[in-house]
Order: C-alpha cells, then structure tokens, then sequence
C-alpha cells in the first residue's frame, strides 16, 4: 500500500500498525519469557524432588563417615533410576568429584558454583544455571550431606542438560512469532482494505469538489454507503445544488438588474435627443422633462437599492434611530402608490388606524419597506385586484398587513422569496433583492417579515415592529434585573 508523506495512510501506518506491532512483540516477549521461566521451573522442580530424596537415602552412620557416605552414594547413582534425563555426580569431603552416574570420568575443570553455594547454604542446598565449560546450557543442584555434628561429608549433585528444553523453548517462541506475524499480516491487509474503503471514496470526493471549486455546479458525487462518508457526499452534492442555484439567482439577477437599468436609460436618451433636436412645442417639452425625470429618479431608487444591497451584504447597513410615528410613514407610502393603482385600474383600500403608538426606528428604512412591499403587492396584482393595507397595536407589536388577492407565490418558490437574487416570477420587473433587503431591515428594528401566499388565490405580508413604550419597559427590565443580580453578590 503506496503511502504519500502526510497521508492519511502513512499516519495509520505509523501510528496504528506501529503500536500494534510494539504490542505484539511485547506480549511475543512476555510469553517467551513465562514460557521459559515455566520450563525452567518444571527442571528445578524435578531436581529439588530427586535431592529432597537424600535426607531418607542416606542412614546417620553413613553420615557420620565421609567414606561410608562415598559408599552408600555410589550405591545410591547406581540404583538412579532417572540416569537418562540426568547426571548425578557424587563430591566427597575435598570437593572433588569421586564418580558420575555417565561412567566417565569428571572434568575437573568444570567450576561448581552450586556446590559452594549449597556449603554455605543453612539447608545445604545450592543451584545453578549456565554453560558448561563445553558451552552446553545445563542447570545443577547440589545437596551436601552433614554429619549430626554439622560437618559436611560430601554431597550429591544433580545435572541437567538444557538443550532438549530449549530446544523447545525456541519451537514455543517461533510459534509465537508465527502467530504474531500471522495477526500483524492480518491486521495489515485488513487496515489496507479499510483505508482504501476509505481514501477512494475522499479521492473521489476531493476530484468533485475541485470540479465544483472550478464552477461546474453539475457534478455530483455517487453515495456508496450510508456513513459518515455517505453523509458528507450528501452534503456536498447539496452545497453543489445550493450553489448551482445561486449562480442561476445571480446570472439571473444581473440580467433582471441590466434590463431594469437599460429601460429607463433608453427612455431618458430618447427624450433627450428629441428635446435636443430644438424646436419642440412646450407641451412636448413638459412632458419629455417630466419623463426625464421620473426615470431619472426610478434609476437612482435601484441604484441605492443596490447599495443597500451592498451594505447588507457586508454588515455595513447602519441605522438613524429615533422616535417616529410609524402611522404617518404608512400613510405617505399609501398616498404615494394611490395614484398608480388609479392608473393601472387597481383598488388600494387603506384602513386607517385612528392611532398608533410611536415606534425606535429609522425613518427612511422603515419607508422604504413600506415602498418595497406596496410595489410587490401592485405589480403582482391584476388588472381590477384589490390591495388592503390595515395596521393595529397588539402586546407591544405593531402589526401592518398589506394583503393583495394577486397571482400568489407557488408553494415551492414560498420558502425562497426573501433569499438574494430570487425571484419566483421572472416575467415581472424587479431585481429580486427588494424581500432580501426589507426582511434584513426589519430584523435590525428587532421586528420581523412575515410572508403567507398561495398561488392563484393572493399574498398577505405582515409586518411587526416592537413599539417604543415595549423596548423601553424591556430595556429598563433588563438593567434592573442586571443591578439585581450585582446587589444579590456577596460583599468581599
């Protein structure tokens, strides 16, 4: 499994089949030490019993005379049934080796350091493990025999060669590092299996998201499992689709924008070159700079609209808050869209409120909500539609109502129409950023933007601001409870 440096393979290569391997040998390293240990002991074992023998074996005169005690120990090697699985060797009195149970005679220059332990041994018993001097690995146990004065008067030594068991031994331990190879193979292609599930479906991630990255909102990536991976190709494929339909929003808006900034301009550049051609009669004149400046005022409305848009945008739309009477706003809105509906056959149907308390807003914003919405209702309403305007005070809110029986949003589209750019009726004038921007403006006078409608049938907006009274009984609750809270702390 070919790892780049920094990937995601290389790290679970060294970190998780790293420690893995470091357990592994641990435990191969523990066992292999328990096991030896466990054949060692099983030898001593062996050998402790055959030496405990001794102390029944030899009678007290034998003990009392170093060449009986030779004697009987001769006899004693000769009837050993165990001659096979090891060596006795019988020590008199000198230290010196006087026969074998092997028949050979004793290599004297083997040293016995179990014997001048078993000496100065309070039970007269010594052991030892090593190499003899032939570089066989073997393990002795001495038992010296005393007289009843105490006085040693030679001594039984039991040898064991280790060879046979270490032989073993190593068997046990190859064994163990066979298996041990055996799971870290295991774990080896399993982890290669696992980290390929996971890194081919990331690759294949990371090749979409480029393409989405580079502007092909079509690309799409196909869901193979339904887990954290499957989630993220979700997500994904829906931020591609949510893209897409952005960029559709923005294309979509700068040709609505184009056109809105072309009509108005191709009105005042043919009005002008008829004005400058001279000679015009005073009516044409008149109504020539009418037009003139009429669209001349509709293209500064969109183009501050977009600078609003713009603000909005980049968190820099501030507000010029004061007390106002929202009712007399309202009413300037009314009276500014009356005459249109007049003109376009409509019926603007204002129910005027007697009185309304004052409300914390900026004047121009709220103004311009009442003008974006009141524009909305009018464009989307027929020939002979209706547009009812009502306002009321309720639990603080002031409510404004601006209900028209027009052709309605359709259901799908209802969800989206305070979005940027969108526009659920692309056959309709507008740049599709009027809801986006009286939505934003309402949220900062801590009110809110409400939109029901159904196609066909019409659309009501209910717009509600906290009044002026409501902020401030709040505002003043708020700081008592503050002050409260720092009265209740304990003095120091």
């Amino acid at each position: 499994m070919a790892a780049k440096k920094n990937s995601i393979a290389r790290r679970w290569i060294l970190n998780s089949l790293g420690i893995i391997l470091l357990i592994v040998i641990t435990l191969i390293a523990a066992l292999s030490f328990v096991v030896q240990a466990y054949v060692y002991n099983g030898i001593q074992s062996a050998l402790n019993g055959r030496s405990g023998e001794l102390t029944n074996f030899f009678s007290p005169d034998e003990r009392d005379s170093a060449s009986d005690f030779i004697k009987a120990a001769r006899g004693y090697v000769e009837d050993f049934p165990n001659k096979e699985s090891m060596e006795l060797m019988v020590i008199n009195q000198a230290g010196n080796v006087v026969t074998t149970s092997i028949g050979f005679a004793p290599d004297r220059s083997q040293p016995m350091p179990d014997y001048q332990k078993a000496l100065e041994d309070s039970g007269s018993y010594g052991t030892w493990t090593g190499k003899l001097v032939t570089g066989e690995q073997a393990m002795a146990v001495t038992r010296v025999v005393r007289s009843s004065a105490g006085i040693p008067v030679g001594a039984i030594r039991y040898v064991v060669s280790l060879e046979d068991a270490n032989r073993q031994i190593f068997t046990i331990v190859a064994a163990l590092f066979l298996a041990g190879a055996l799971i870290l193979l295991f774990v080896f292609v399993s982890s290669h299996y696992f980290i390929r599930s996971i890194l081919t479906p990331i690759r294949r991630i990371g090749a979409t998201a480029k393409l989405i990255a580079q502007g092909d909102f079509k690309a799409r990536i196909e869901k193979m499992n339904n887990d954290e991976l499957g989630e993220l190709c979700d997500t994904i494929n829906d931020m591609a689709d949510e893209l897409g339909q952005n960029e559709r929003m923005k294309n979509d808006f700068i040709s609505s924008v184009s056109h809105e900034l072309r009509t108005p301009l191709t009105a005042i550049k043919g009005w002008a070159e008829t004005l400058q051609g001279g000679e015009t009669d005073p009516k044409t004149l008149h109504r020539g700079m009418g037009i003139i400046v009429s669209e001349t005022e509709r293209l500064s409305g969109m183009v501050e609209e977009l600078l609003d848009f713009s603000r909005m945008q980049s968190g820099r739309m501030t507000l010029t808050m004061d007390k106002i009477d929202i009712l007399a706003e309202l009413d300037a809105a009314v009276y500014m869209f009356s005459e249109r509906a007049r003109n376009e056959h409509k019926y603007l149907i204002y129910d005027e409120p007697s009185m309304l308390p004052p409300v914390l807003g900026d004047i121009n914003r709220l103004r311009q909500v009442f003008v974006n919405i009141l524009d909305n209702a009018l464009k989307y309403t027929a020939e002979g539609g209706t547009i009812n305007v009502t306002a009321a005070e309720d639990s603080g809110f002031i409510s404004v109502v601006i209900a028209d029986n027009g052709c309605g949003i359709p259901a799908k589209d209802l969800p989206n129409v305070k979005k940027k750019f969108y526009k659920a009726n692309q056959t309709v004038r507008g740049s599709g950023i009027g809801l986006a921007l009286a939505d934003e403006i309402m949220t900062l006078h801590s009110g809110s933007l409400q939109i029901d409608s159904h196609e066909n049938v019409g659309t009501v907006v209910t717009i509600r601001i906290p009044t002026f009274q409501y902020l401030e009984g709040n505002t003043r609750e708020a700081v008592q409870k503050t002050d409260e809270g720092r009265n209740s702390k304990p003095n120091a």
